[in-house]
């Protein structure tokens, strides 16, 4: 398994899609409830590929990841090829970006002096959804990228 196997959760969301992924593996209900008794390691196989086509779906689309902390927000943008980075860092102990109050905090304080913002740039080491994927399991949230276009912009003036 290349990823990790969805949840209970996401497995009741994608109910239709996974049972579009077994007829795809001419396997019917029927059969599907008869495997899970007689064979487990092999419906659990089915599980591990379904769940990994979904991760491969997601990230291939993805372009545009958050992952916020106490102290830090990076925020990451990519194509096919590049990952840039722009990290917001606070040296105020007393802001904290997981609730709204540091945000605001932030939005007041964005250039002054207890803010530090640092950009960055790099071309992806190999597998490209693979490092999409660890951010994601860090923490990081798929997002719109709004926040990193407000960000961009504001550094380019």
């Amino acid at each position: 398994m290349k990823y990790t196997r969805l949840t209970k959760e996401q497995f009741e969301e994608l109910h239709v899609e996974f049972a579009n992924f077994l007829a795809s593996q001419q396997i019917d209900k029927k059969e599907w409830d008869e495997l899970k008794v007689s064979k487990p390691e092999v419906a659990e196989q089915e599980l591990d590929i379904f769940s990994d086509l979904v991760w491969e779906g997601v990230l291939q689309n993805a372009k545009y990841i958050e992952h916020f902390s106490k102290t830090h927000i990076f925020l990451f943008r990519f194509d096919e090829t590049d990952i840039d980075t722009i990290v917001l860092k606070t040296t105020n102990p007393e802001v904290d970006f997981l609730h709204k109050e540091g945000l605001q905090w932030l939005s007041d304080n964005l250039l002054g002096e207890e803010v530090e913002i640092r950009y960055g740039a790099k071309k992806f080491d190999s597998d490209r959804n693979y490092e999409l994927f660890q951010i994601i399991q860090q923490g990081g949230i798929l997002s719109q990228g709004e926040l990193y276009h407000q960000i961009k912009e504001l550094l380019n003036k």
